[in-house]
């Protein structure tokens, strides 16, 4: 497994970057059956430090976390300690459904952008659309059954997922709704 381990406008000593590898190693080793790689940066905000690791599985999915702390050994144990969760209940769910994924996730290419929002003091004309892109990158989208895609979207703490469906091969949506529940869109046409 790789590990890139690293801090925004802080060192981080040998000593650290040990204690990442081991207390990843033990977590990953519990719960995740082949990690491909391992992203832990370390940042200081006001009198805070702040750990966020990612980790890459084998079966397409990814795991993050956040913690933060008085003390960088601290905000990595928050870190872990909720990654050590997301991957426990990832986990349970596999056995729930009886499924092992034999395969690696399929990804396909896309595009992503990231575009400007204008408010209503703006001087633009309320009938057209006229947001500027602010941002424009390539992005993979993950092959997944619905229910990967969720636990996807749960792992990311993202508020939404773009996914290609393994049904029938059409890209869907699942996303948190503002009850606390998932929704899903599937936009298939009957024929």
């Amino acid at each position: 497994m790789r590990y890139q381990i690293s801090g925004k406008q802080i060192d981080i000593g040998a000593a650290l970057q040990t204690h990442v590898k081991t207390e990843l190693d033990d977590i990953l080793s519990k719960y995740a059956g082949r990690p491909t790689e391992a992203y832990v940066v370390f940042s200081k905000s006001g009198h805070e430090f702040v750990c966020e690791s990612v980790v890459h599985l084998s079966t397409g999915l990814n795991a993050q976390a956040t913690g933060k702390a008085t003390e960088i050994y601290a905000a990595f144990d928050a870190s872990s300690e909720k990654m050590d969760k997301q991957l426990r209940r990832y986990k349970r769910r596999l056995k729930d459904h009886h499924k092992e994924r034999s395969q690696p996730v399929e990804l396909s290419d896309a595009g992503s952008y990231i575009l400007e929002s204008r408010d209503e003091s703006d001087e633009v004309e309320q009938d057209s659309v006229n947001a500027m892109i602010v941002a424009e990158m390539e992005t993979k989208i993950p092959s997944l059954s619905v229910g990967e895609a969720v636990m996807q979207m749960e792992l990311a703490s993202a508020p939404v997922l773009v996914f290609r469906n393994e049904k029938h091969n059409g890209v869907n949506v699942v996303y948190r709704r503002d009850d606390g529940n998932i929704g899903w869109i599937d936009p298939r046409t009957s024929g």
